[in-house]
């Protein structure tokens, strides 16, 4: 019988061979390497039901995200489904009226700035980082796992049997997060981190670049001019979701969403949840009472360790 070689049909259990596109055997899960169609041991499986309470909990445990007065946006103009791909400007005012900055003096805030200029944008340029700029990717990593959206997320995935220590849990978050691949040819010029977090331009277009930090930061220096809004989540405190158009130097972003004022550790989070429970699949979630989807996406052309696979995307759907 044909199997697909992207699917488990007819193959569960098997031995792994790393020349398999994807796996079907009880360790798939922990390497976060199994067939989209899936393979799960009774005992360590996540459940749609386990998804939404880990994420209910993890929304409650945010202590770090702005309060209302922390943040004022300004969304402007709501784009019709014909109107976000035609690039014209309908918000002449910035999309953040005010922000907070006392916000960025926080450990994980401070921390995850201090990792946004260590990127270059173009894909096909290869990253290199140097020993500081490695060491803040530590920072971050054991900043956030200080925290209790992290703490939560790990005691989860322990008590799943992911990750037997903390520094275990680390140690792959690293690699899933800021190991480098590529995009182009063999450059190394990639990583999860900077396409979902920074932000990269391929083909004279944005790609990734979700976060609400960075959109801030780069509009107040005006490198970032916002359009308009194709949608706005039902949440009347931080955080809520915002669905845009905006250019970033000239480069287009045709729909990006991204959460507005979380913590740096509540996305992360969200993020690496999905990744890890439903790779390239939408993950289903709550927050605060409202359902909300998170799409990721795993690189298929190269791994780490024996066989994970690293990050390509992840962003609200």
């Amino acid at each position: 019988m044909y199997t697909a070689p992207d699917s488990c049909r007819g193959r569960c259990h098997e031995p792994y061979n790393k020349q398999d596109e994807c796996h079907c055997n009880t360790k798939c899960e922990k390497y976060h390497n199994c067939c989209e169609d899936g393979f799960s041991t009774s005992q360590d499986f996540i459940t749609n039901e386990e998804l939404l309470s880990i994420s209910e909990q993890l929304y409650k445990a945010d202590g770090n995200k702005a309060q209302e007065s922390d943040i004022t946006i300004n969304p402007q103009h709501l784009a019709a489904s014909t109107e976000t791909r035609d690039r014209e400007d309908r918000s002449p005012e910035p999309l953040y009226t005010y922000v907070n900055q006392k916000l960025f003096s926080k450990p994980t805030y401070a921390s995850f700035i201090k990792l946004l200029d260590n990127y270059q944008r173009q894909t096909g340029r290869g990253e290199a980082f140097n020993a500081e700029q490695l060491k803040e990717q530590d920072n971050f990593l054991w900043e956030a796992m200080k925290t209790e959206p992290m703490k939560k997320l790990y005691d989860f995935f322990h008590k799943k049997n992911r990750y037997s220590t903390p520094e275990e849990f680390v140690s792959d978050l690293k690699e899933m997060w800021f190991g480098l691949y590529s995009r182009g040819q063999d450059e190394g010029d990639s990583s999860g981190f900077e396409h979902v977090f920074v932000g990269e331009v391929k083909k004279g277009k944005v790609s990734g670049f979700h976060n609400w930090i960075r959109f801030y930061l780069l509009e107040k220096e005006g490198l970032v001019d916002y359009y308009s809004y194709n949608y706005d989540g039902p949440w009347t405190s931080f955080p809520d979701v915002l669905g845009m158009q905006f250019s970033w130097d000239g480069y287009f972003k045709e729909v990006g969403s991204a959460f507005i004022g979380c913590s740096p550790e509540f996305e992360f989070s969200l993020y690496t949840l999905c990744f890890i429970a439903r790779p390239g699949k939408v993950c289903r979630l709550s927050m605060g009472g409202h359902k909300l989807g998170i799409q990721t996406y795993t690189w298929t052309k190269s791994t780490y360790g024996d066989g994970r696979k690293y990050i390509a995307t992840a962003y609200v759907t």
